[in-house]
C-alpha cells in the first residue's frame, strides 16, 4: 500500500459477540494488520450476548453517529455463518457497513438509509479462497473491512444488490396512543437496565410514567430521583426511554425480557 493510500485511510470500528477469552478479535486484528498496521480499529465491545443479533443492532444503531463520516463499522455477530446468508459491505451517508446479511445494520439504516450495497463475492479481497465455514469474520469481513479502511471502492468488493432486499431484524415499532405510547423493550444492558423503543421526543418536557410488570414507574430525570433499590423511568444516554433501578437491577427485579410490552402514559 502507498503513502498517498495510508493518507486516506478512514478509521474502523469493531463490535462482535466472540468475548475476550478466546483469540477471535485477536486473530481477526492480526488480519487487518497485514493489510494495515497502521491502522486505528476501536472495539465498541466483544460482550455482545452469543448469537444475539437484536444487542448487536441496538449497539452500533447508538454508537456509528459518535464517529467520523466514512468510518468503517465491521460488525460480527453471526449465528448463521456458513449458510446461504450474504456477507455483505455497505454505504451510508456516515460511512460503511461490513458483515453479515442477517439484520444487524438494520438500526443503522433505519436512520440513514443505504446508499449502495454489494455482495462481498470478489475472492480478491478474502484472506483465502476457501474460507472457513465458522469463521467468515477472519476469512471475509476482516480483510474486506480492512480494503474499504484502505480506500478501495466499494463496488470493487462484489456484486451489486438492491439496498430494499437487506435483511432487516423483527423489531416492533411504538404506537402513540391516545394518552401516551405503547412500545416494548428492544434491549438490556449489563446493568440491567431495560431500553425501550420509545424514544426521548415523546417524553420531552412533559410529565409522565410507565406502565409495565404491572406497575406505575415514575418518569425521572435521573437515578439519583429515587431512593436506592426504587424503580425509576428516564431517558437514557442512548436518547431511548428505560426503565431502571437506582444502584439495582431492573431486569432481574421485574423478571421483563426482550421485546416484552410497556406503555408510557403523559399526565
Amino acid at each position: 500500500m502507498s503513502e498517498k493510500q495510508i493518507d486516506r485511510q478512514r478509521l474502523m470500528t469493531f463490535l462482535s459477540d466472540f468475548g475476550d477469552r478466546d483469540i477471535y478479535v485477536g486473530v481477526m486484528k492480526g488480519v487487518i494488520a497485514q493489510l494495515n498496521p497502521r491502522l486505528a480499529v476501536i472495539d465498541l465491545t466483544h460482550q455482545i450476548p452469543p448469537q444475539d443479533i437484536a444487542a448487536a443492532r441496538f449497539c452500533l444503531m447508538n454508537a456509528y453517529p459518535y464517529f467520523p463520516v466514512g468510518t468503517v463499522h465491521l460488525a460480527v455477530v453471526d449465528p448463521g455463518v456458513g449458510s446461504k446468508r450474504r456477507a455483505i459491505a455497505v454505504e451510508f451517508a456516515q460511512g460503511f457497513l461490513v458483515g453479515p446479511d442477517n439484520g444487524i445494520f438494520s438500526g443503522v439504516l433505519s436512520q440513514s438509509p443505504a446508499i449502495a450495497a454489494v455482495e462481498l463475492t470478489n475472492l480478491n479481497y478474502w484472506r483465502t479462497s476457501q474460507p472457513s465455514n465458522t469463521f467468515h469474520g477472519r476469512d471475509i469481513f476482516a480483510p474486506v473491512a480492512a480494503n474499504l479502511a484502505n480506500g478501495v471502492p466499494l463496488k470493487q468488493l462484489g456484486q451489486e444488490i438492491d439496498p430494499a432486499s437487506l435483511v432487516k431484524l423483527d423489531i416492533a415499532e411504538c404506537k402513540q396512543t391516545s394518552n401516551g405510547v405503547v412500545g416494548c423493550i428492544q434491549y438490556i444492558d449489563r446493568f440491567g437496565n431495560l431500553a425501550s423503543n420509545i424514544p426521548a421526543s415523546y417524553v420531552q418536557g412533559k410529565t409522565w410514567y410507565v406502565q409495565a410488570a404491572g406497575l406505575r414507574i415514575p418518569g425521572c430525570k435521573t437515578y439519583g430521583d429515587v431512593n436506592q433499590g426504587e424503580i425509576l423511568a428516564l431517558v437514557g444516554s442512548h436518547g431511548w426511554v428505560e426503565i431502571a433501578i437506582n444502584s439495582g437491577n431492573a431486569r432481574s427485579k421485574l423478571q421483563l425480557d426482550w421485546q416484552e410490552p410497556l406503555q408510557v402514559v403523559l399526565t
